[in-house]
């Protein structure tokens, strides 16, 4: 198999990243909580170690209830690890407390161990404390964002209460934790609600141990907590102060097709009336987002029931404590303006999930748009100067808020697709939850992977777990690199990761590449190389719990492109792989990209391309003359893309899926001059095939094999045959859908069964799907059902995304695993 290239290359970094500190190892357990032998061995004193994601999740107050009512004494705090307790008491208490941590913990925590030893010598206490945290080198786990529990919903919305109509209400079950983080334990120092000290009643209620308040981090209210306001952008008004009158003439402005930038939790949205078409358009042209799908927000699912196809699993997703955008079918009994998602049979909704957003949401009383507040290809804009300057001429009014936003993060995006819902986009709700590792990696050193350029995302791994970032955006924007360089630093700190090993992709015009090599000459570290799709499949054999020694698998990853060892772009990969290294044995066809980048912005390219390497140009035209596509094509430079293709000149050879779907899509009129935005041909054309609904097997486009003995007996998929009968189609005047839904299904019905043949020959039983393009719903579902129909094991990307956003944690665990065995 291919080995996993090491080198180092000069230049800058940053420090923060690179000092070659090794985290302290773990410590090994002396008790589990899956042990009842081991608990019954404490004694009548103990020492309990719970590491995962236990801080700002309400656990100290639960072991509090727990330890109370078992009658325990001793204490309670949060440290680096965790949270460490020291009780005493019946040893048969302790036992059953010990069995009721894990059964009985609070919503938001993940516990990844419990570790407990007997104490020499009975506690001394005479009650059970909470006490306070302890400093020192963090290594606990740093939750993730919640949204708006059922009782803080409530309470919002109960006139009687104190927090009635307040936009910042929350509790231990829900709110910010991420977002609003500076350093850790996550106590209210180490987060931005350090600004707003305590009222009297926030502070009884904090140090009530019956109350779901009770040590709420981020707890306040309308008395002493943060306080929203709304400003008019070119008006010279004073801003509105009152937060109802505030919230009112915010209301009265969306009903009245105006767009609104709100304050929200991990950064600024840019909101409007979702059933008026004419303000979604005008939010596109300020925003200059042309065509890409903007997501909405319905108050509940009875709304998002009125235009959107939900089943019981996606309202689960909808309803969730991690609110992400969930995508539906756009077929429920009233539409939305097509303005939403041109070209597109779904929609992504989301729940509100701030007490802000519900209050708008409820006034309002309709759905509303939802996107991020900024210009196309920017970050989301987080401060309030940054509003003022950035969204003033996107945004006709601004409701702002006060507490402040330490870290961005978007909305996470989910789809359903072949039974489960995977994640396309992981950020807010999700990241930075950790990744608990296979068996096999426990002793992997300190590692950071840089991850790819677009959808990008690091990861830090380190004592058998890795966290993902959140997702970051695409590097080549200078806002965006400049914000995933300020994350690296933050999560370095947060963990307190001082990496052994750093590991980047092998393409060299990556700018994470790059920066990887710049910090690893510069702080003296190793660095590893590692093939694009081979991480696409080791991160999903890793999040899938495939061991470190596991037999190997065959992985099928189709995406846009990743840089190949044989200087070619891949993107339509077979590869026998493990976590040390993989084996190419097949591929799709390589074709030339006429213009490099230029082929991904304009999908006509890569039809010329695909067609004359099909047939020939000149022969296709003989045959197929009439059509017109033909005569469109004949307006493009094509005799300069010749003499480029025929010098090697800017044409490189790519393997690639994304273009050949780029293609499909150009020959059916789906964008044909210019994508507007990353995938749109490939999404419009899935779409365009779900509404036609797939044929029978029958009617599935054909697809060839050969073997090409200068590249080692590689076998190559080759879509020739495919674009005669595709050619055919158009002669008869057939439909887009129909020619989209046989594309489809004969894609997947060669890649199915290639995969299977090369899974006989090389005796394995598991079959791992990864890489963009099996984000398209009907291509994953397709091969998944053909290979388990023929008694695979079939694996599939998700809790992390199949696309680059994932990218990182493979290139960790392959990192890992070459390590662990030299």
């Amino acid at each position: 198999m291919t080995g996993v290239g090491e080198t180092s290359a000069p230049a800058r970094g940053h420090e923060s990243l690179c000092e070659a500190n090794p985290s302290p190892p773990s410590r090994p357990s002396a008790g589990s909580n899956n042990s009842d032998a081991a608990a019954a061995e404490l004694g009548d004193a103990a020492e309990i170690r719970v590491i995962g994601t236990v801080q700002g999740v309400g656990f100290r107050p639960t072991v509090w209830r727990l330890a109370t009512e078992e009658r325990l004494v001793g204490e309670v705090l949060n440290d680096s690890e965790g949270v460490l307790i020291r009780t005493g008491g019946a040893a048969e208490s302790i036992a059953r407390f010990l069995r009721r941590l894990s059964a009985e913990a609070p919503p938001l925590a993940r516990i990844e161990r419990i570790e407990a030893r007997g104490l020499p010598a009975p506690l001394l206490a005479e009650s059970f404390e909470i006490v306070a945290s302890l400093a020192g080198a963090p290594r606990t786990r740093v939750a993730a964002d919640a949204a708006v529990c059922g009782a803080c919903r409530a309470e919002v919305l109960d006139p009687s209460e104190r927090r009635h109509n307040y936009a910042f209400a929350n509790c231990t079950h829900c709110g910010p934790r991420f977002s609003i983080v500076t350093a850790v334990p996550y106590d209210r120092p180490h987060t931005t609600m350090s600004a707003f000290p305590m009222c009297a009643g926030c502070r009884e209620e904090y140090e009530q141990p019956a109350d779901r308040r009770f040590h709420a981090q981020a707890i306040a209210c309308a008395e002493c907590g943060p306080q929203i306001w709304l400003e008019r952008f070119g008006e010279q008004r004073d801003p509105v102060r009152d937060p109802d009158a505030a919230l009112a003439q915010t209301v009265a402005a969306l009903r009245a097709g105006k767009i609104v930038a709100i304050r929200g939790l991990g950064g600024f949205h840019l909101a409007c009336d979702a059933t008026d078409g004419a303000a979604i358009q005008r939010l596109r042209e300020r925003k200059r987002r042309d065509a890409k799908p903007l997501a909405v927000m319905a108050t509940d699912v009875e709304m998002v029931r009125r235009y959107c196809r939900i089943t019981e699993l996606e309202q689960r997703l909808f309803e969730a404590v991690e609110a992400p955008i969930v995508i539906l079918a756009a077929d429920g009994p009233e539409a939305l303006p097509a303005e939403l998602a041109p070209g597109l049979d779904a929609l992504g909704f989301m729940q509100p999930y701030t007490p802000l957003h519900l209050l708008v949401l409820r006034a309002v009383g309709r759905p509303l748009v939802m996107t991020s507040g900024n210009l196309a290809h920017e970050p989301q804009v987080t401060e309030l100067d940054g509003a003022r300057t950035e969204l003033r001429d996107i945004a006709d009014l601004a409701l702002m808020h006060d507490r402040e936003i330490a870290n961005r993060i978007d909305d996470s995006v989910v789809r359903v697709s072949a039974g489960q819902p995977r994640l396309l986009r992981r950020a807010r709700g999700y990241a930075p939850g950790a990744i608990r590792l296979p068996p096999g990696f426990e002793q992997a050193p300190p590692i950071l992977a840089y991850g790819a350029e677009q959808k990008a995302a690091f990861c830090v791994l380190a004592e058998g777990a890795a966290v993902l970032s959140q997702h970051q955006g695409d590097l080549e924007e200078l806002c965006t690199y400049e914000d995933y360089c300020k994350n690296l630093g933050l999560y370095a700190d947060i963990y307190d990761h001082r990496p052994q090993l750093l590991v980047a992709d092998l393409h060299p015009e990556y700018l994470s590449t790059k920066l990887a090599l710049e910090v690893a000459a510069e702080r003296g570290l190793p660095l590893r190389r590692v093939q694009h799709h081979h991480a696409h499949i080791a991160g999903c054999m890793a999040e899938r719990g495939l061991a470190l020694h596991a037999p190997a698998v065959l992985g099928v990853a189709l995406d846009g492109l990743g840089f190949g060892t044989d200087g070619t772009i891949w993107g339509g990969e077979f590869l026998l792989a493990d976590y040390r290294g993989y084996q190419r044995l097949a591929s799709l066809a390589p074709v030339a990209m006429p213009g490099g980048v230029k082929a991904v912005r304009e999908p006509w390219r890569n039809l010329y391309a695909q067609l004359r390497a099909a047939m020939g140009w000149e022969a296709f035209t003989r045959r197929f003359g009439a059509l017109e596509g033909c005569a469109d094509l004949g307006h493009k430079p094509l005799a300069v893309i010749d003499r480029m293709i025929e010098a090697g000149l800017n044409t490189p050879l790519a393997s690639s899926t994304g273009r050949l779907f780029d293609a499909v899509a150009a020959a059916v009129g789906i964008c044909p001059d210019r994508v507007r935005y990353q995938a749109q041909a490939a999404m419009e054309l899935e779409a365009a095939a779900a509404r036609a609904g797939l044929p029978s097997r029958a009617e599935a486009y054909p697809f060839a094999r050969r073997r090409e003995a200068e590249a080692g007996e590689l076998i190559r998929l080759d879509p020739a045959p495919m674009w005669t009968r595709l050619a055919e189609d158009l002669e008869r005047n057939a439909g887009p859908g129909t020619i989209a839904a046989r594309f489809h299904l004969g894609l997947a019905a060669a890649v199915a069964e290639l995969a299977f043949d090369l899974s006989q020959g090389s005796r394995v039983d598991t079959v791992v799907l990864s890489g963009g393009c099996f984000q398209n719903k009907l291509l994953l579902e397709q091969v998944t059902r053909d290979l388990e129909s023929r008694g695979l094991r079939c694996l599939s990307n998700v809790d992390t995304p199949a696309n680059d956003g994932g990218v990182a944690l493979g290139q960790a665990v392959v990192a890992a695993a070459t390590q662990l065995s030299e």
